[in-house]
């Protein structure tokens, strides 16, 4: 039983700041890998930006410098601060996480229900 709830998405201006959260909770041993995705209409799902359970990053191309991920490990929570938002960026944006269920090693791979973000020129 884990779930990953999601939240901060709305519109925006370009030029303006969002900050997506996602809460994850049920049997939660330890959070490993968290992840943004985001989805547009008539394109692939895509990575985002991801984060380990030590705090590495990855940003795709396209956000880097604007977007920072980030965790709270007693929060079992992971934010996604987005600034300087453009018309691109305007998609589906969905958490994703690697869970350890147990101590002895029981792992399973979670969604968000997705937030939606629009960036208005």
């Amino acid at each position: 039983q884990v779930q990953l709830v999601e939240s901060g998405g709305g519109l925006v201006q370009a030029g303006g700041s969002l900050r997506l959260s996602c809460a994850a909770s049920g049997n939660i041993f330890r959070i490993n890998d968290m992840g943004w995705y985001r989805q547009a209409p008539g394109n692939q799902r895509e990575l985002v930006a991801s984060i380990t359970s030590v705090g590495s990053t990855n940003y795709a191309d396209s956000v880097e410098g604007r977007f920072t991920i980030s965790r709270d490990n007693a929060k079992n929570t992971v934010y996604l601060q987005m600034n300087n938002l453009k018309p691109e960026d305007t998609a589906d944006y969905y958490c994703n996480a690697q869970i350890t269920r147990t101590r002895w090693g029981a792992q399973g791979e979670y969604w968000g229900q997705g937030t939606q973000v629009t960036v208005s020129s």
